[in-house]
């Protein structure tokens, strides 16, 4: 017993030693938040004149107007400055409750199809609908949306608003001969026809891991406000399907579509998986268990960790990169901002749950990568994507597909676990 107690004390020595960087980071991107990125967001992308949000935005070519809004973006926005008010960053300057809450008017007044129902897909920059096809994967963002609105605020209108936009999927997108949900309509919620290139995000006609795992995320949060019955049964098939046909427990299985009937599909353009989502599933999958009180799938979490960090993880450089196929080396070596953003968000909850030296020093490497080579040192904000080796692909800080959502979200995960 006394030669176990020293062995002991060193391995919390070590420990300790492990979680000092971890904890200078919490406190440097916690100083960001406050100083730097929110503030950002705040004094440049609403809209002044229309209400909504403005997001074109270049590290080179500096700000420039946009030609129009999207529901995505427009979306995220609203739920990252609701989410900054709920945790404590608003201020007598800035107001972030107010900051979302325009953001909210202006996509009830503009996008909602008051007629047929869900929101449209993008308006001009007056919201006057430019294209007014459903998506579902910008329906699940606006839920997402009207739930953390409707946290922040206390008004249960944008609850009420969530919860109908639910009901219109379940009967309007919903398949109820093989379940999971169609993913592509017109303003009168008529299916596209496969691969119509009026679908934009993924493919118009199959069922894409990309959609079902944001409606997850997106059910997760209705259900933990409503305790809704039928929102919980949706939410544990989204599930379900999530962890049996899209992210399964060999990662390297993982896949971007499914046929209607959930057969594989053997198109070479639906070949490959995305490390990004893979990691970002694993945390919401966490997430959506504990949501429900079930038991959390730690093994399947893990494995999808295990295998982006094996394949898919620069171990030179630090990073994650953008897509491979199964356990090959990667074949686009990009590193995305959001995607390395969700790595962040999957390894703090990794670290949070028990401790391990190489997800830590994978953690650690990223986010030197992305100080290095993807943020702006004036205000925090990162760019699009850069090759393997940190030179410029895409200088974009804001666009119609690049908000404040994925890299403000793994940031106050990470300052919320390690800046203690």
């Amino acid at each position: 017993m006394r030669a176990m107690i020293p062995m002991a004390l060193w391995l919390l020595a070590a420990l300790a030693l492990l979680a000092a960087p971890l904890n200078d980071r919490a406190r440097e991107f916690k100083a960001q938040l406050v100083e730097k990125i929110l503030p950002h967001w705040f004094d440049t992308a609403q809209d002044t004149a229309n209400g909504g949000y403005l997001l074109s935005d270049d590290l080179v070519k500096g700000r420039s107007t946009p030609k129009e809004k999207a529901i995505v973006t427009q979306a995220r926005m609203i739920w990252t400055f609701s989410l900054a008010h709920r945790k404590g960053f608003s201020d007598a300057r800035r107001d972030y409750l107010k900051a979302a809450a325009q953001g909210y008017r202006f996509i009830i007044e503009h996008f909602l199809d008051k007629e047929h129902g869900g929101y449209f897909w993008k308006t001009d920059l007056a919201g006057k609908p430019v294209k007014q096809h459903k998506f579902v994967y910008g329906q699940a963002f606006v839920i997402y949306a009207l739930v953390e609105y409707h946290r922040a605020s206390g008004d249960k209108e944008p609850l009420r608003h969530a919860m109908e936009l639910y009901r219109t999927l379940q009967k309007r997108a919903y398949d109820p001969k093989s379940g999971g949900w169609m993913e592509h309509f017109t303003r009168d919620w008529t299916p596209l026809a496969l691969r119509d290139p009026a679908g934009e995000v993924e493919v118009a006609g199959l069922k894409s891991a990309n959609t079902h795992l944001h409606l997850m995320e997106a059910l997760t949060e209705l259900y933990e406000v409503t305790r809704d019955k039928d929102v919980r049964k949706s939410l544990e098939e989204s599930l379900r399907l999530n962890m049996e046909y899209f992210y399964p427990l060999d990662a390297s299985k993982s896949c971007f579509h499914r046929n209607p009937d959930w057969s594989a599909v053997t198109d070479p353009r639906s070949a490959g998986l995305s490390y990004g989502h893979n990691v970002e599933f694993a945390w919401l999958m966490i997430r959506a268990e504990e949501a429900m009180g079930r038991k959390p799938s730690w093994k399947q979490f893990y494995a999808h960790l295990d295998h982006a960090l094996k394949v898919g993880y620069d171990r030179e450089r630090g990073g994650l990169y953008h897509r491979g196929i199964g356990n090959e080396a990667p074949f686009d070596t990009t590193k995305v901002w959001w995607v390395q953003a969700e790595m962040i968000a999957a390894f703090t909850d990794a670290l949070r749950h028990k401790r391990d030296a190489a997800y830590e020093a994978a953690l650690v490497k990223t986010l030197e990568f992305v100080a290095r080579y993807m943020t702006d040192p004036k205000d925090g904000i990162w760019v699009d994507s850069v090759l393997a080796d940190g030179q410029p692909k895409n200088t974009s800080k804001a666009h119609n597909w690049k908000a404040n959502y994925h890299d403000v979200r793994a940031l106050v995960k990470f300052v919320e676990a390690f800046g203690k």
